[in-house]
């Protein structure tokens, strides 16, 4: 039963505000003492717990998973300091996870939307393009203001990555979306892609590998974040490999998209596009890896504040959510060193704290 905890150390409000006081009282963060004797007192530097903007709790490589193994991996994910998910596609109906008490906070997109035979078996809503904006609206409805496209994938017939659809289906499906009161976040790894989702008014950018130099003023106008998911880039050479004999002009294009992972990312951030910390846990990625994506994005250029901020007060902003603010619910980490200068310490955390119940610290 949560009571009331002191954080005596320094806590972090944002990358750059540092304060004194704070208190969980009932689960309620407030900077005011209260009049009882706390129950716990917490020493070190306070951070809101991190966000991993892209994962998917309830998805498998095969797809659908038990509801056991969905708790597994919220529970991987809570244990690495992940206190607030953006489930960017999941099979699994993840909505009796919200509910439960100990679990990290979830916002869901429902399910992938893909083109038939273009995608992951398993995993999304397979349409074509005349079905696209009637599914779009589906799932908008079935999520948490966020609907997921797949913007592109290999196509077998050309032998390299193409878009998934045309682009008047695609800015019609995000005016869709937009209707339902849903953000649109898509997968892309091909350069023109990007063209397509740019020119749609698209709310986000998942992975962004084929991003060149023409678009980042565009990302900057229309204020379009990207999830670079750096982690699940790593893998690109062995997607490679497995696909060269069948497909080399694939196998060259992924290779090259690899090449270029930290320059393109450091250039947008440069540029001041926003970038925000993603694992793509659920398929390939295991889930729990949220500080090898900030110690990615850190070895890809960015500041480690600025590394820390992608997955932390930066992020919880962009998705609507609390941070350490009066009256915000006590979701925050306990770290001995300040993590802004040291993202290793992330990994060792002092306590895990999720709506004011202190939790045993064990990152990976």
């Amino acid at each position: 039963m949560a009571g009331i905890i002191e954080f005596s150390g320094t806590i972090l409000t944002s990358a750059s505000t540092e304060r004194r006081g704070l208190w969980s009282v009932d689960g309620t963060l407030t900077f005011t003492r209260p009049a009882a004797t706390p129950e716990l007192v917490l020493d070190g530097w306070v951070i809101p717990g991190l966000v991993d903007a892209h994962c998917h709790i309830g998805l498998g490589p095969g797809g659908l998973v038990s509801d056991a193994v969905a708790e597994a991996q919220a529970l991987a994910d809570r244990s690495a300091g992940t206190l607030l998910v953006r489930d960017a596609g999941a099979v699994n109906d993840t909505r009796w996870l919200q509910r439960r008490p100990g679990m990290p906070r979830i916002i869901r997109a429902g399910r992938h939307i893909a083109r038939t035979r273009r995608y992951l078996r398993g995993l999304a809503v397979e349409v074509e393009p005349g079905e696209l904006v009637e599914a779009v609206r589906k799932q908008a409805r079935a999520g948490d203001g966020w609907v997921k496209l797949v913007g592109d994938w290999i196509d077998r017939g050309a032998g390299d990555l193409a878009a998934s659809f045309p682009a008047s289906a695609v800015k019609d499906a995000v005016q869709a979306a937009h209707d339902e009161g849903a953000r649109v976040t898509a997968h892309c790894f091909a350069e023109t892609t990007l063209d397509d989702m740019l020119d749609a008014g698209i709310d986000c950018i998942e992975h962004g590998t084929g991003l060149l130099p023409r678009h980042i003023p565009r990302f900057v106008e229309q204020r379009v974040p990207i999830v670079p998911t750096l982690i699940n880039i790593a893998t690109f050479p062995e997607i490679a490999a497995r696909a060269e004999s069948k497909f080399p002009r694939y196998a060259a294009h992924m290779r090259d998209l690899w090449l270029g992972r930290a320059e393109r990312i450091l250039e947008a951030f440069e540029a001041g596009v926003a970038i925000y910390a993603g694992t793509d846990a659920g398929s390939v990625i295991r889930h729990g890896r949220i500080v090898d994506e900030l110690q990615a994005l850190h070895a890809a250029g960015l500041p480690a504040a600025a590394a820390l901020d992608a997955g932390s007060w930066g992020a919880r902003t962009w998705l609507g959510a609390a941070g350490i603010s009066e009256g915000a619910s006590a979701d925050v980490i306990v770290c001995a060193e300040d993590p802004r200068g040291s993202l290793s310490t992330l990994r060792q955390p002092k306590q895990i704290v999720l709506r004011g119940e202190s939790l045993p610290a064990g990152m990976n």
